[in-house]
């Protein structure tokens, strides 16, 4: 009986011995569920909770300043003086105008007296009366605005001396002698009171968490074994369009006593949420659906790909939120080997 070429080639194809895939060794590791502590660190600074920037309600040049940066101060005590030439010569004018009304309006009055004395022996006309009356109304109105002009130019006066409205401590000084000044132009900033707060720039991700904590953990930088806590006191609500930032101030409880204005401070704050699975991020591959890694079948040792929701990396690792249930055995070293059902051989973990 003749064969074809075509059954004998199918039949030298069919008689061929089958070799198995060899297994490839992999790392892998068991996920379990860990305490899922959230620790977020800024540094910031202290500032005092109650401030004044004094100045000037008129401008002028700038003839002396007082005080300098860490300067404390009694209430009432001169912060700086401004030139005054032109508001003493203003006085002088005004209390020369008070002068003359005065002396007007004493007048006035003694020829009032004597209209009325004349006229009760008729020897004056109602007209002249009335007229020295009418006299005594201007100059009384003449010297009332003496007296407000002279007032006014006191006060221009005493304006050109800084107080400290209270007990105080300098901050910054912003002007210096010599300095031509607008009005209310700021000259020496104070803090009031002994209140503290730190002030940070936190990142806007940071404050649109699903959880946030109001107690603040706080070290100075320079002394950092001296811890203190701190309470949110404010949330500012602009966003800082150059550094997608937001301002957050921390009122400061028991601060220790090196504490001062414009301290460098670290706040942290530690938040604990529900446990979640963590993989080192080699166990991380990726679909078109977006992340996932390749998860063991420990009875047929063969691998699958395992869509994964990812919550956040870490250092060396990720935090998932969904898609891994503990106990699965994951491929991490190797990982870029894998295609489903690929056969793998590994060390047991341990657990």
């Amino acid at each position: 009986m003749m064969i074809s070429g075509r059954t004998l080639f199918a039949s030298l194809i069919f008689s061929l011995p089958v070799y198995a895939e060899t297994p490839l060794t992999v790392n892998v590791v068991v996920a379990q569920n860990v305490a899922d502590e959230r620790v977020n660190a800024l540094v910031g600074e202290i500032v005092a909770r109650n401030t004044l920037t004094a100045s000037f309600p008129a401008g002028g040049r700038l003839a002396s300043v007082n005080v300098e940066q860490g300067d404390k101060v009694a209430a009432g005590a001169v912060l700086a003086r401004m030139e005054s030439v032109r508001q003493e010569q203003t006085l002088r004018a005004a209390e020369a105008g008070v002068a003359t009304a005065q002396a007007d309006f004493r007048q006035a009055q003694a020829d009032l007296v004597r209209q009325n004395a004349l006229i009760e022996r008729g020897a004056t006309t109602r007209i002249a009366r009335d007229a020295a009356e009418d006299a005594l109304t201007i100059s009384e109105g003449v010297l009332a605005q003496a007296q407000a002009n002279f007032d006014q130019a006191r006060k221009a006066l005493d304006d050109t001396v800084l107080l400290a409205p209270a007990a105080a401590e300098v901050t910054d000084r912003m002007g210096e002698p010599g300095q031509v000044l607008g009005a209310a132009q700021p000259v020496v900033k104070l803090a009031l009171g002994t209140d503290l707060d730190a002030i940070f720039d936190v990142p806007e991700a940071l404050l649109t968490s699903e959880t946030h904590s109001e107690t603040i953990q706080l070290d100075l930088l320079d002394t950092p074994d001296a811890g203190f806590f701190g309470t949110v006191r404010e949330v500012s609500p602009l966003v800082d369009a150059s550094t997608g930032t937001v301002e957050v101030t921390v009122s400061v409880q028991d601060a220790p006593a090196g504490a001062s204005y414009g301290d460098a401070v670290r706040g942290t704050v530690r938040l604990q949420v529900d446990d979640r699975i963590a993989l080192p991020f080699t166990a991380m591959s990726a679909t078109k659906d977006g992340p996932a890694v390749w998860v063991v079948n420990p009875q047929t040792r063969s691998v699958s790909l395992q869509q994964i929701d990812i919550d956040r990396f870490e250092t060396a690792r990720m935090i998932l939120k969904n898609g891994l249930e503990e106990g699965a055995v994951v491929v991490t070293d190797g990982a870029q080997l894998l295609y489903p059902g690929r056969t793998v051989t590994y060390q047991e973990p341990t657990k």
